[in-house]
């Protein structure tokens, strides 16, 4: 019989003698890509409850992309101070101010047909939405000079109106009580220069009795505001505004900030989470390396048979190598599978308690596409590493020592 030679040795060759593992001991290989695969779904699942909770938590704070370049400025509760339109042209003048937003909030009354309720107005500028990342939850937010109205759950439910999509387009009408920031000064009530409709439902049951207005729809423009959007040329310029604007006493609040704190504290969360998985991650991969060794042992017979008949060492390393590699890849897709599948599901449940309670959905499982990739690559790596002793040790036996062995 001629003898094998390395070159003769194809990669489809090699492929076909390293799937008959799954022939000739089909329950040791399929519980060790089993137990290969409990440990990487493990890392999956974990690290994509990670992701889910970082995009679940950024995605709240940031709303549009402009909202992250813009600072929010009001002066302390204990101050007594509101911000006055000399504040406002103030701020104009800062270097690297690109856009304000003002804010005037006051008590006032809002009333739908027969029903009536008292609410927080504020009356806010066509870019308010833009710039504080405020968004309705149901409709949208009216346009510049457009005549449309943002109202809370709470206040909705003052009104009798169901805090639903069926509520868009009712109409309301709406007071707003002046106040001054001096006590001594007439408390003075202003209308709204025609009936509203509700454009946008915000479904924060945590947010009081709230209706955003126009203030072009307010007949008398606000003494004074309570709060300002101010966006920066870019995000580079946003610490030099907070120093400039913490040297007038406003207080300060920057989107940026919180998102930044926000992804530390995720991604410290994430680690941890993918330690605990990579832990279950090394067990499989002792287990793997056990099978390969045992493998090895009762495969002593024949490798000797295999070097007598001509088969190299390199013929004999890369079979075992194959073998490795194919339980290792088979078991970081089912292990990727299986993950996905165990989020999808635990999410599906919670999706369907959370609507049964009222709430909304929420996708809190996220595996990014890299990610899968990178598992499986770390799959495939560790079945080399596992194969690696038992290939080394298969090719270099002789014949003679296969045969006394056995």
């Amino acid at each position: 019989m001629a003898q094998i030679k390395t070159e003769h040795l194809r990669f489809l060759d090699l492929l076909k003698l390293s799937t008959r593992i799954f022939v000739v001991k089909p329950s040791r290989t399929f519980l060790t890509i089993l137990g290969t695969s409990v440990g990487i779904s493990a890392v999956v699942f974990l690290v994509s409850l990670g992701y889910g909770f970082q995009y679940l938590l950024l995605g709240k704070l940031v709303i549009t992309e402009d909202s992250l370049a813009t600072l929010s400025l009001s002066y302390p509760a204990e101050s007594g101070l509101s911000i006055s339109q000399k504040d406002v042209e103030e701020v104009l003048k800062i270097p690297k101010t690109k856009e304000i937003s003002k804010l005037a909030e006051f008590p006032g009354e809002v009333w739908s047909g027969e029903n009536s309720g008292l609410a927080l107005i504020r009356a806010v500028e066509g870019n308010y939405f833009r710039l504080s990342g405020t968004n309705p939850d149901i409709g949208e937010a009216p346009k510049d000079n457009e005549p449309g109205v943002v109202i809370s759950k709470q206040a909705l439910l003052t009104l009798n109106l169901p805090a639903d999509a069926s509520s868009l387009g009712k109409e309301v009408d709406l007071k707003l009580t002046y106040q001054s920031d001096n006590a001594d000064a007439e408390v003075k009530d202003v209308s709204t220069k025609q009936t509203l409709h509700i454009k946008g439902i915000i479904t924060n049951e945590s947010e009081a009795p709230l209706v955003y207005i126009p203030v072009s729809q307010v007949s008398e423009p606000p003494p004074f505001y309570k709060e300002l959007f101010v966006k920066a040329e870019n995000l580079d310029s946003v610490e030099f505004l907070k120093e400039k604007f913490s040297e007038k006493g406003f207080l300060i609040s920057a989107r940026l900030d919180l998102v930044s704190q926000a992804r530390k504290v995720m991604n410290a969360i994430t680690i941890v989470l993918a330690i605990f998985g990579v832990t279950a991650l090394v067990v499989s991969a002792i287990g793997m390396f056990n099978t390969m060794i045992v493998g090895f042992l009762e495969r002593i017979y024949e490798v000797g048979i295999m070097k007598s008949l001509g088969a190299t060492d390199s013929n004999i390393r890369n079979l075992f190598l194959m073998e490795s590699l194919i339980i290792g890849i088979s078991g970081g897709v089912c292990g990727v599978l299986l993950g996905i599948g165990a989020g999808k599901f635990l999410g599906f449940l919670l999706n369907l308690l959370a609507a049964r309670m009222g709430g909304k959905p929420l996708d809190l499982f996220i595996t990014p596409v890299w990610f899968i990739f990178l598992v499986i690559g770390i799959s495939a790596f560790i079945g080399l590493v596992a194969g690696f002793w038992p290939a080394q040790r298969a090719s270099s036996l002789s014949p003679k020592e296969a045969f006394l062995r056995k």
